[in-house]
């Protein structure tokens, strides 16, 4: 509309347009629209009636050149040193619908399929006598994601009620494939913490006209039952029974600003106690006197940034976590009955996951190729991550395959601003420390691998 506006009066002048003009004006219109796809960080009141329809997903194919053994990071890791293996797989496939009612009220939905969802059924077995059996032919989970009601005063305030995203770290807040350069999401952040994280929760939230926005929620707390070495906190969102259990609670919150041309600051946290949050009991319930004082808090904090202009794009995180009583838990997952929900394996006090990764889009400078909204990055990744960074009464070496460095480098092609193909290389360095017999050096083998990616995330409304 500037550009056309501008042709015209000067059309009117006689007067002629000449090719720096032009690209001063197409320069301006991408600055506004940059600028409003920074207050989309905000969540908007729709107009009535209007009904939102988008998702976002992944087909993914990779290939490892180490092993996918479960006792790879035993005693004997030389054993798979040529071991490989190859995937291809449909990591994320979501669908959401929300609709908005008017007088501030709207509504928002988000189904995921991960893996390609399941295909389990009953069957009859002609070959075993007629016999009635489940038969499971593909792996993978569905999850209702989201589900919450929203009323909307004003952009100031906006309280939302149901299962949402909790956005504490990047990864949570920015998880839509087209959101990060790799063909899979950040490993740390995605290792330590919940990913996507989504609880039932209440929020109030909003933004101000001079670019902050944030959030506060009030949600159950984690179940310390199903924390483990690996994943630190991670597997003990949601939960395993058909209702979450609230026998503590949480509260988490996050800040953006984005008053700055092309840039993202953020601020997230999350704060509350997990010990007892369960239906399992341990075979030391009777010593209640040794588990009087354990709380079990969980403590995380997290900065990430972003920045995109001028065809470059940077962003960043850094979150860390802590677990008070620590030990005790350890000792209390391990005391628990067979076929309880609980790993029973030993957890850190500490973690953390770092993460930062740059790209250039080589198609901005062909003017051309910018109006067709086409993109092509070179980009580069490093993360370093621990998942059992600090922990008690176990020797310092036994789980330093929890704790790696990664690098990355690869490429993001993007046809139009919807849809992008995605290829990378990364190298995964894992620690060095004292062997069995007391040498030292490599402990584990390290992890290269090549994976390429087809994604797509798009919103649209009717």
């Amino acid at each position: 509309m500037l550009i056309l506006c501008v042709l015209g009066a000067r059309a009117e002048d006689s007067i002629k347009v000449s090719a720096a003009d032009l690209q001063a004006l197409v320069q301006r219109v991408e600055r506004l629209e940059q600028k409003a796809e920074k207050d989309s960080v905000s969540p908007k009141v729709g107009r009535r009636g209007a009904f939102t329809i988008g998702g976002y997903g992944e087909v993914t194919a990779k290939h490892c050149w180490f092993s996918n053994n479960y006792l790879r990071y035993g005693k004997n890791p030389e054993k798979y040193a040529n071991d490989h293996y190859g995937e291809f797989d449909l990591p994320h496939v979501v669908i959401y619908l929300g609709y908005d009612f008017g007088h501030g009220w709207s509504v928002g939905t988000e189904i995921e399929f991960e893996h390609g969802g399941t295909e389990s059924a009953i069957e009859i077995e002609e070959e075993e006598g007629g016999e009635y059996e489940s038969e499971i032919e593909r792996g993978g989970e569905v999850a209702l994601e989201q589900f919450w009601l929203q009323k909307a005063f004003n952009r100031y305030a906006i309280i939302r009620a149901g299962m949402q995203v909790i956005p504490v770290g990047a990864l949570n807040a920015h998880h839509e494939s087209t959101e990060y350069f790799g063909v899979y999401r950040n490993e740390g952040e995605f290792t330590i913490i919940p990913s996507t994280w989504h609880e039932v929760a209440l929020t109030f939230m909003g933004s101000t006209p001079n670019g902050w926005h944030y959030q506060a929620m009030f949600l159950p707390g984690l179940d310390s039952d199903r924390f483990n070495r690996k994943n630190w906190v991670k597997p003990s969102a949601g939960s395993p029974y058909e209702f979450k259990l609230a026998n503590v609670f949480a509260g988490a919150a996050r800040i953006d600003y984005t008053g700055v041309q092309g840039l993202r600051l953020s601020l997230s946290g999350y704060c509350g106690n997990s010990f007892r949050n369960t239906l399992s009991k341990s075979n030391s319930e009777l010593d209640a006197s040794a588990y009087k004082d354990v709380k079990g808090t969980v403590t995380i904090g997290s900065f990430d940034f972003a920045y995109k202009d001028y065809g470059v794009i940077l962003r960043g995180s850094f979150t860390y976590g802590h677990l008070s009583d620590a030990a005790a838990i350890t000792q209390y997952n391990i005391s628990m009955r067979k076929g309880s929900v609980s790993s029973k394996q030993w957890v850190a006090s500490d973690a953390l996951a770092a993460g930062f990764e740059a790209g250039y889009d080589f198609f901005s400078l062909n003017q051309k190729l910018k109006e067709k909204n086409q993109s092509f990055y070179l980009f580069g990744r490093y993360d370093y991550y621990d998942s059992m960074f600090r922990y008690d009464n176990q020797p310092t070496d036994m789980y330093a395959w929890c704790g790696r460095h990664r690098a990355a480098v690869g490429i993001n092609y993007f046809p139009i601003k919807q849809i992008g193909v995605k290829a990378e290389f990364s190298y995964g360095i894992l620690k060095q420390g004292t062997r069995a017999d007391g040498t030292k050096g490599k402990l584990y083998n390290d992890e290269p691998q090549f994976a390429i990616g087809i994604v797509y995330a798009g919103f649209y409304q009717l």
